[in-house]
């Protein structure tokens, strides 16, 4: 019995044993802080726009994501994902909108799902920062279409 138990434990620690490093043909670990922070670029961005990479697209999945911080005020232009986006609001205020419809407000804990070719845009509302968790598809190589830049008065249109 001793043995089972044992043995159950020592089952259960082996994955984190080498938590630290790739196993060949197991998992691996990108630690945080060693893919560099970018700051968007002002044909993307209104305002100060920092994206914080987590993982890129691969074989396996076909998807990337990154952490978004927008300052106040700060948004993205008009895009669309060829393969769709999902956010998760984690920090802050933001506001989003979708080609033709009203501007929405967007808090901790929501989830934005742009589904692929829907032209939209997201950012910070004026007062606050927004950080959301962005999530992105690839098709046919590309994760987004950039568009032109959404006006003061687009976004202050609430």
């Amino acid at each position: 019995m001793i043995r089972l138990i044992l043995g159950t434990a020592l089952a259960a620690a082996a994955p984190f044993a080498q938590a630290d490093s790739e196993v060949a043909g197991g998992q691996t670990i990108i630690r945080k802080g060693t893919r560099p922070s970018v700051t968007g670029p002002a044909d993307r961005f209104t305002g100060h726009v920092r994206v914080d990479p987590l993982f890129a697209a691969d074989e396996e999945i076909p998807a990337s994501a990154a952490y978004v911080t927008f300052e106040p005020g700060a948004r993205s232009a008009w895009h669309v994902h060829p393969a769709g986006q999902r956010l998760v609001v984690v920090a802050g205020a933001g506001l989003t909108q979708q080609w033709g419809k009203p501007v929405q407000e967007i808090h901790p804990g929501d989830v934005v799902v742009c589904p692929a070719g829907v032209k939209h845009w997201h950012g910070a509302a004026p007062d606050s920062p927004m950080t959301h968790l962005a999530m992105g598809g690839v098709s046919e190589g590309k994760t987004v279409q950039w568009m032109e830049a959404v006006t003061d008065d687009q976004y202050h249109a609430r």
